[in-house]
């Protein structure tokens, strides 16, 4: 979310406008499907992290524009929170020793930004949900000075027509809160993972991972406390649904869809979902571009589509499309955005090879698993996950209900080491990180259980749920400064 773009008022013209536009976009965008104009020959792997900014008392620092002027480094980029950056690692192959090369990459660059950061007296942490975020700290002096993200504030909250709410029914414990600005959205930091694919595999790899996500989700879940409440083992997914909810009570009553959304059906075609975003989802920024995109296909170009791409940016799918044009040439990409960020390097390592393994392995396969699940049944494991974690039960075709570390460790890790074959990763590289997957499955432990196991350590010490939290972040960035996967970490 970080294009810039000026502070604007939108009239109803520019609305029509806008509307008119983003149906010829995706006119063009269904011509160039049937006459074959995409790159895909090399496809290509990559990888977002989004960070939190604590101070050396673990408390936020929303500095994140002088951290940033420190590191100087365009991988570097804001977030939404003043308490949040973005690195962005370059696409790459996965094949031979690639993964390990992505590891050393993203540690050789964190290492040196966290580095510049110490210079602003603030350092990195990678987390689900920043554990000491407090109240005071999610209105909208918390915003990031993009104008994009003030923009992005107001279209949301005049669609929305009041403050948004946030009501989280958790376990152990529940929340309901309001805000007046969407920088609770800010407390969800995640990792996306990019996956370059043809036209013809999208459905197949977009399906497939419509069924991963819960396990990825049981697997990886980080993020059990927003507001000082022990809420879902990855609050997150709940979270970032509500602070970004352009729906009154009304429409919610009425069935109208959210913007973060698992969706509803399995496809046949990348087009389905952009066409999906059209007909259900109004503009939330309608700026227009100078560009005629039929003049341009007609001439032999292009396009850039930025209106299609904008307003594809404002629903948030946990598995979206992209649309991109690199170097003249457009690709089609599946993000994958349903993970938390860390604990670790090595743990968010393991997280893609686990990811890209089982999917490559499941989208070729020849019976699908989607042609044997219902959609529905999908999207009920995912919240599943997100609500139980690691300890969830989730449904599989020929195995029924089962916990999900079971169906990890007998049925997905078979496939994750199957798909990374495919792709040609060093077998050691792959069982180190697959390795891993397995340690959390045997032990139950990931980010999630070690942070409310620590948390609830420090209560037993005699310090308040505010003082556990703050200890508690603070032995977590001393240990994931280890690179040292969560399973293994010590108690506090």
């Amino acid at each position: 979310m970080g294009e810039q773009l000026g502070s604007r008022t939108f009239t109803r013209e520019d609305r029509q406008r806008y509307r008119d536009k983003v149906h010829r976009c995706l006119d063009v965008f269904a011509r160039m499907l049937e006459e074959s104009r995409f790159d895909f020959e090399t496809p290509l792997t990559g990888m977002e992290v989004e960070l939190n900014l604590v101070d050396s008392q673990g408390q936020p620092a929303l500095r994140n524009a002088e951290v940033l002027a420190r590191i100087d480094d365009p991988a570097f980029v804001q977030e939404l929170g003043r308490f949040n950056l973005e690195i962005n690692v370059p696409p790459a192959s996965l094949s031979g020793d690639g993964a390990a090369a992505y590891e050393e990459h993203l540690r050789t660059q964190l290492n040196a930004a966290n580095e510049h950061a110490h210079e602003a007296d603030a350092g990195m942490v990678m987390i689900g949900i920043l554990p000491t975020l407090s109240p005071e700290l999610l209105t909208h002096e918390a915003i990031s000075t993009n104008p994009r993200y003030a923009l992005l504030d107001q279209q949301m909250l005049l669609a929305r027509g009041e403050d948004l709410h946030i009501s989280i029914d958790g376990d152990p414990e529940s929340l309901e809160t309001y805000a007046d600005s969407i920088a609770p959205e800010a407390a969800c930091t995640s990792v996306q993972f990019h996956l370059q694919v043809s036209p013809d595999e999208f459905a197949q790899n977009w399906n497939a991972a419509q069924c991963l996500a819960a396990a990825q989700v049981a697997m990886g879940a980080n993020s059990p406390y927003f507001l000082g409440r022990e809420l879902w083992r990855e609050t997150r997914i709940s979270l970032f649904a509500e602070a970004t909810d352009t729906r009154p009570a009304e429409l919610k009553a009425q069935g109208v869809r959210p913007r973060v959304w698992f969706g509803e059906r399995w496809i046949t075609s990348v087009f389905d979902l952009f066409e999906e975003n059209l007909t259900y989802f109004p503009p939330l920024l309608p700026v227009l571009d100078d560009e005629d995109p039929v003049a341009v296909l007609d001439s032999g170009g292009t396009p850039a589509l930025p209106e299609l791409r904008l307003h594809n940016g404002t629903v948030w799918r946990w598995n979206r499309p992209v649309y991109d044009v690199v170097d003249g040439r457009p690709h089609l990409r599946v993000e994958n955005r349903v993970l938390p960020a860390g604990p670790t390097v090595v743990d968010i390592l393991a997280n893609g090879a686990f990811y890209f393994g089982t999917l490559r392995a499941l989208a070729e396969m020849d019976r699908p698993v989607w042609s044997q699940m219902s959609f529905g049944a999908a999207e009920d494991n995912f919240f599943a996950a997100a609500r139980n974690g690691i300890e969830s039960t989730l449904f599989w075709p020929g195995m029924g209900h089962v916990p999900a570390t079971e169906l990890v460790l007998r049925r997905l890790l078979p496939l994750a080491q199957q798909g990374l074959d495919a792709w040609e990763v060093d077998p050691a590289i792959s069982a180190r990180l697959l390795g891993i997957i397995e340690g959390r499955c045997v032990t139950q432990r990931n980010g999630s259980v070690w942070q409310t196991e620590a948390v609830r350590t420090f209560e037993s010490r005699g310090h308040d749920r505010w003082e556990s939290l703050r200890l508690m972040t603070l032995a977590y960035v001393e240990r994931m400064h280890t690179n040292e996967p969560v399973h293994t970490w010590s108690a506090v």
